[in-house]
């Protein structure tokens, strides 16, 4: 792998991370927050524990993609998380709902398939 290529997993990494810790950030500052939880509730499972899988697939997961570490176990739940968003949450909505998932999604997947790349903690360790 070149060194355009670290540079290009780098930014994809952390710019991806970031945008998507913004959103996880509102779901942790709700679940902290002790006032009653209103979310989005699928098969029976409530409202708290889904708000609480989103968040760390929005915040969690996407902090440690963030510096490298673990990269790809923690590109798992943020998948996960997006492909939820995309064909439950938002199923039924028009695509300009739905794209920002979906974009977050590929993304995540093309960080799942190729690593951190050299320039993050796992990159470090030869790994």
């Amino acid at each position: 792998m070149n060194k355009y290529q670290h540079i290009g997993l780098a930014v994809l990494r952390i710019g991806i991370s970031l945008l998507m810790m913004r959103h996880g950030y509102g779901k942790l500052t709700e679940l902290t927050s002790g006032e009653p939880i209103a979310f989005w509730g699928f098969a029976g499972t409530t409202a708290g524990i889904l708000l609480f899988l989103a968040m760390f697939g929005e915040f969690v997961a996407p902090f440690f993609i963030l510096i490298g570490f673990k990269t790809r176990l923690a590109a798992i739940p943020a998948v996960i998380t997006m492909v939820v968003a995309a064909f439950l949450y938002h199923a039924g909505d028009p695509m300009d709902k739905t794209e920002h998932s979906l974009l977050y999604l590929i993304a995540f997947v093309a960080i799942l398939l190729c690593g951190p790349g050299k320039w993050s903690i796992d990159g470090r360790k030869g790994m």
